[in-house]
């Protein structure tokens, strides 16, 4: 049976600034990589109308989705800073009952953005039920986006993929995010320093590393 890994974000390009290079080397190695966004991101620019840019976001996940290989992307299409009033579980369960993922990537419970702060606590709740409910068992990973060093010490088990190989695609993935370029233009950078460090702690060119939270 060939392996599912899904990822839960909260914004179109979470996925690949955070996971990516670990999505990637997965999908390369025939597992199948699924994705689920809470929002469509409409936020990011309110100068334009809300359907233009939701399609805009979707057309940017969807191609760098197909360049790292994944098997499609779910939009959720909660409004941002509204995710707990607008979550209904029963879709998430349905994909997560479905995929019966082997692996699980979301954000960090302490992360400096609220929205991925919820996106933790709306996964491990309908997680827990279902896994009580003997009916998923699934590793569930985290990771930063906004945090490059770690300023509270977490006792989680921690999972260090090699990303060597795959760093480089991570980068041209985020490129086809071309909405979010200003945004991107400050993260970029950390985004390098953080899979470098990663690498030189763990005798590799370049890592990624998850906190195991279940």
């Amino acid at each position: 049976m060939v392996e599912r890994i899904l990822v839960v974000v909260a914004h179109s390009d979470d996925q690949m600034i955070g996971p990516g290079g670990t999505l990637r080397k997965y999908a390369l190695e025939g597992k199948e990589v699924h994705t689920v966004i809470f929002s469509f991101g409409e936020l990011s620019h309110p100068h334009f109308k809300k359907e233009v840019i939701q399609q805009v976001r979707v057309e940017e996940s969807e191609k760098a989705d197909r360049f790292i290989g994944g098997k499609g992307v779910t939009f959720l299409g909660l409004k941002e800073g509204k995710f707990q009033e607008e979550f209904k579980p029963k879709e998430l369960e349905e994909i997560l009952l479905k995929l019966k993922p082997k692996k699980i990537f979301t954000h960090a419970e302490d992360e400096n953005h609220p929205d991925h702060v919820v996106v933790n606590k709306l996964l491990l709740e309908l997680y827990d039920k279902l896994h009580v409910q003997k009916k998923l068992t699934s590793d569930i990973y985290s990771f930063d986006i906004w945090r490059i060093f770690q300023t509270k010490k977490r006792i989680n088990p921690k999972m260090v993929v090699d990303i060597s190989e795959t760093f480089f695609d991570k980068l041209k993935a985020i490129e086809y995010f071309k909405s979010q370029r200003v945004a991107l233009v400050m993260l970029k950078w950390s985004v390098y320093l953080k899979a470098f460090v990663a690498g030189f702690l763990h005798n590799t060119r370049f890592g990624e590393v998850f906190d195991k939270i279940r």
